[in-house]
């Protein structure tokens, strides 16, 4: 009886752990993992540089660029383009925005943000201009024309 049970119970543990593959669990992407991956960002004369985040939407955007479009205004604190087709997103509750950063509302919403503030909106994160200072004059009042590109 010994040697039936020793026997199952070492098949039960055989099975076991031949039921269990070491495969590696996948993370979800962190939206905030910044990339090395350079834009040039220019809106009219001045030039600004941005670093793209490490996920699919900014990777879809890359596929895109060069682009040049023409930006709206909204709210005096973001630019929008709506694009004709869909991006994959990584949504994530807003927060914070900061001057700078640059997202997809919905699954194909560029906004381009030059005033920081706190929202209860979802965004995919893109990238973040990497200095401000002139980006709201750059900007100016109503549409702009804004062109994307890799460094």
């Amino acid at each position: 009886m010994k040697t039936i049970s020793a026997f199952l119970l070492s098949l039960i543990c055989f099975q076991l752990f031949a039921c269990s593959k070491n495969e590696e669990v996948k993370q979800p992407e962190n939206p905030t993992t910044i990339s090395t991956s350079k834009m040039k960002i220019t809106i009219g004369s001045t030039v600004f540089t941005a670093t793209l985040y490490d996920n699919v939407t900014a990777n879809a955007f890359k596929t895109m660029l060069p682009l040049t479009i023409t930006m709206s205004d909204l709210n005096a604190n973001e630019k929008f383009f709506y694009f004709s087709s869909t991006l994959p997103t990584n949504a994530a509750s807003g927060g914070s925005i900061q001057a700078g950063d640059l997202m997809l509302y919905g699954n194909n919403c560029l906004v381009l943000f030059y005033e920081s503030f706190n929202t209860s909106y979802s965004y995919s994160r893109i990238g973040k201009i990497d200095d401000v200072a002139e980006l709201e004059t750059a900007l100016g009042a109503g549409n702009v024309t804004v062109k994307y590109e890799l460094n």
